[in-house]
This record gives structure tokens, sequence and C-alpha cells, in this order.
């Protein structure tokens, strides 16, 4: 479906009792999927769509599973080209495959080369690769910077998000120094250290840390100006068991003036609404349940959203003009999410 017609459709008053159009655009062999909700997965006509393709389900890859990176041309019968393959990759989110901000052509991905994560950055319309010698998370809107977590320690912490096949360095260390968030220039590959884990251990928290308390970052994603960024700092110690807590954090382009945008303990899924206001899944003082808060960036300002309809977790995204909220549920007992739309003026 191209984007102007999902809009139109979503401007129209009658929205509630129309049906949306589906377009099947993938077939056999294989399973297929894209990743995650905040990446740009349609060029800029959407004409070209990007997806993963891999022979299993069911079980978490190991160090040896490779899936295949592909592109779907909807001009032309939805035709399925591999493009790619990587060994860096986990179900939650792929490899990261993504388009370049405001490219047409240009899409990137991790991938694994011996003891090294690494970023493939594609042409589409020259099918040549270049190889850039760190892996990415999320893009910078003008697409000239990355900013990542270090896979090895987020695949020791948390699996289902981090990548097989390269062990953490710092596995015994509960917050070292020389991990943590990094910066890359997508132009020169170079790459710069920009908040440790230790840093962020040693920004005091609502009650003290529990014992043996190992941290890391997870769920990086730059504001629409790109002038800020979010992340998750969340650890596990005694007191959390196989569970972790969790703070957002908003820090500036440049990993400098660290804000706890929410320190509670429980933030989830999040977007930006604009480059001043982040939607989360979360808790706070104000309600005695977890719900969407909407948060103003470095500013003691909170609101709920959607009380009584977004009473449950799940992806959100702000569609164009921040009127509607796209969401979706976890698995109920079908094994069925369920997908919605909010209106906020309503």
């Amino acid at each position: 479906m191209r984007r102007r017609t999902l809009l139109s459709l979503l401007a129209a008053p009658t929205l509630r009792s129309q049906s949306l159009p589906l377009e099947r655009l993938t077939s056999p062999p294989g399973f297929h999927w894209f990743g995650y909700y905040d990446k740009l997965q349609f060029d800029p006509t959407s004409r070209f769509v990007l997806a993963q393709r891999v022979a299993f389900e069911h079980r978490s890859p190991t160090p040896a599973d490779e899936i295949i990176i592909g592109v779907i041309d909807r001009h032309e019968r939805n035709s399925w080209r591999e493009i790619g393959r990587t060994r860096a990759w986990n179900w939650q989110q792929g490899a990261m495959l993504q388009f370049l901000p405001h490219s047409p052509s240009r899409v990137l991905w991790n991938d694994r080369v011996g003891n090294q994560f690494v970023c493939r950055l594609h042409d589409l319309a020259t099918n040549r690769t270049e190889t850039l010698p760190a892996p990415v998370y999320t893009l910078s809107p003008d697409g000239r910077h990355a900013v990542s977590p270090d896979f090895r320690r987020l695949n020791d912490c948390r699996p289902g998000y981090g990548y097989a096949g390269i062990p953490d360095p710092n596995a015994a260390q509960p917050a070292p120094r020389n991990a943590g968030i990094w910066q890359t220039d997508l132009q020169s590959g170079k790459q710069r250290l920009l908040i440790s884990l230790a840093q962020a251990a040693a920004i005091p928290h609502l009650e003290p840390f529990s014992s043996g308390a190992k941290h890391w970052f997870n769920h990086l994603l730059y504001s629409p100006d790109g002038a800020r960024f979010i992340f998750l700092h969340r650890w596990r110690g005694a007191k959390e068991g196989t569970s972790f807590a969790t703070r957002m954090f908003t820090a500036s382009s440049t990993g400098k003036d660290l804000y706890p945008l929410d320190p509670h303990g429980r933030t989830s899924h999040f977007i930006w609404r604009d480059p001043a206001h982040v939607l989360a899944w979360a808790r706070h003082p104000m309600r005695p349940h977890e719900r969407f808060f909407l948060y103003k960036d470095r500013a003691d300002q909170v609101d709920v959203i959607g009380e009584d309809l977004m009473t449950v977790n799940g992806h959100c995204s702000y569609l164009p003009g921040n009127r509607y909220i796209l969401n979706d549920t976890y698995p109920d007992r079908d094994r069925l999410q369920h997908l919605y739309l909010y209106d906020t003026t309503t």
C-alpha cells in the first residue's frame, strides 16, 4: 500500500467503518519479516520495501544461522531481490535493516565478520556494498551519524536484542568504562564513545542500585530534528532477579546534557512525537498502573495519553501530523496481536 493511500484513508471521517486494503508482499519459500517499528522500511516513493528471509522459526538464532537481506519491488509484481546476507540478527529487530534517511537507494544492515560486528551499506541502484567497521542501531535524521550500544553486552544481558557469536569481553564487570553508547560517522566509519556504562551507573537513582547490579543500554532513538537521542539504561541485580529495572534518559547528539526523562523503573516502548515530546509506556506516581505517558523533554511535565483506551503495552508510532497514534498489543491467548489507531483529538 502506498503511504499517500493509507494517509488519505486515515483522514477520512468514516475511518472506523472502513476496511483498509491489504496486499501480500512476500511468498514462499522461507519466512519473512522486517524488524523494529522505528526503522525506515520503505524508500521515499514507497516502491521498494525491505525485508529479511530465514528458513526456520521457533528457536533463537545461533552464531551459524544466516538470513537473507532482500528488497521487494512493488512495481514489478512484488518481485524479491537478494542484496546480502548476515549472521548478526535477532527476531526482535532483525539486522537493523533500514533505508538511509532521504535516500532513494541506499540501505544498511549489520553483519558479523570474524570477531567483529560491522555494518553493510548497500546501494540498490549500483548494487555496490561498502562495509563500515562498526554496527549501527539508530540513524540521525540527516543520515550522517548512527548511535549504538555494545551488541556483545546486549546479547549477554538481553539475548533477544543482541547478536550471537561474539562474547562480551566485559561480562564479569557490572558497569565497564570502555563499553556503552558509541557514535559512528557513516561517511568515514570513525567511532567514539559518547556515554559509558560506568558513567550511567554513577548517576544517582531514586533508590540505590540493587546488590550486584549489572548494567546495559538498549533502545536508542534520535529526536526528529537530530539534536538529541533517547536511550534506556537497564540493570539487573539481587532485587530484580530474572527481571530488570529501567530508566529513560535523553542526551544531546554529542552525548552531553543527560536528562532522566523517566526515572521510575518501568519504561518500555516509546516514540518521539516531536523534538520536545516523547510518548512512552511507563510507570508514574500520578497513576496506580502503567500507562502511556507523554513526557516533555528536560521538563517536569507529564500527561496521560489514552487512559481508558490505550491500556496495554505496545509498539507506538505517531502518523504524520501527530493526530493519530498507530499501536499494537502483545499477543493474546490465541497468539494474536491487535492493531489499532488512537485519535488524539477525540
